[in-house]
């Protein structure tokens, strides 16, 4: 009986290993499967932190687009500026000149004589008669 006994303690040596083999086996599943959940749910997370730095990249771009080409615009602006500086400078010049010119030929031209006017009746008009005959 004693052989009896030996192998029935064995055999519920036996069960009660591959239970606790078991247990552990389901406890390593279910931290597995934690661990899992929580690697997921950072994904998702960084993901979503991912979509919006990625849409703010883009907004920034935009918004650097819209500034090159209001910088641009400045530029044309200036040159603009610059362009007409430049003719409005010419044009007080020629007017300097002009000026300077009309004013020396008004001084050396003699002045005015009045010409004659033919009336109606063939006389001319506006010269000087004598009358003391």
């Amino acid at each position: 009986m004693a052989i009896s006994s030996l192998s029935s303690a064995q055999s519920v040596t036996s069960v009660a290993w591959q239970q606790i083999q078991q247990q552990q086996a389901q406890r390593n599943a279910d931290q597995a499967e934690q661990a899992a959940r929580s690697l997921q749910a950072q994904a998702r997370s960084a993901q979503s932190v991912a979509n919006r730095a990625q849409e703010n990249a883009r907004s920034i771009s935009v918004e650097a687009n819209q500034a090159d080409s209001r910088a641009n615009q400045a530029q044309r602006g200036l040159v603009s500026l610059k362009s007409i500086g430049e003719i409005q400078s010419g044009f007080d010049e020629l007017r300097q000149q002009i000026s300077t010119v009309l004013s020396k030929d008004f001084a050396a031209s003699e002045p005015a004589q009045p010409v004659p006017v033919v009336n109606t009746s063939g006389q001319q008009t506006g010269t000087l008669i004598s009358v003391t005959a």
